[in-house]
């Protein structure tokens, strides 16, 4: 069921049914926009554009790039220098919300306090064997 919004861009009322965040006329703007970058990045010399070179050359703000590019718009394997920023550290990726950096060092982080928590709880068993050993005697 639709849903009754107002368009971040422009502000007018829309029924908002899961596939468009903007409304229709936005959505033209948008697709229109979307057709200047990608022919402009369709030219063999201008596939290895950076994001601040797309956005000098067409105009389009690097947030619309980087949306296109998290929502597979525009691939990775066909422009290499295009990503978006991660959420950490900003450092541009491709995939998710983190980059590789930022999700290895979670990922590191997490063996480390499960190493932790197994230590101390091996601790408190230690503990608790002693504890026990000790009222027996």
């Amino acid at each position: 069921m639709a849903e009754l919004r107002n368009c971040p861009m422009c502000g007018a009322f829309f029924n908002y049914t899961g596939l468009r965040e903007v409304c229709h006329a936005c959505g033209q703007k948008e697709e229109d926009l979307y057709q200047i970058v990608y022919r402009f990045l369709r030219k063999r010399e201008n596939r290895a554009a950076t994001v601040e070179r797309i956005e000098e050359a067409t105009g389009v703000e690097r947030e619309m790039l980087y949306k296109w590019v998290r929502k597979g718009r525009l691939h990775q394997a066909m422009f290499p220098n295009l990503g978006y920023p991660c959420d950490n550290c900003g450092k541009l990726t491709t995939t998710g919300k983190l980059c590789n950096n930022c999700q290895d060092d979670i990922k590191s982080d997490l063996r480390t306090f499960e190493a932790a928590k197994e230590f101390r709880e091996s601790i408190r068993q230690r503990d608790r064997a002693t504890y026990h050993r000790d009222k027996k005697e």
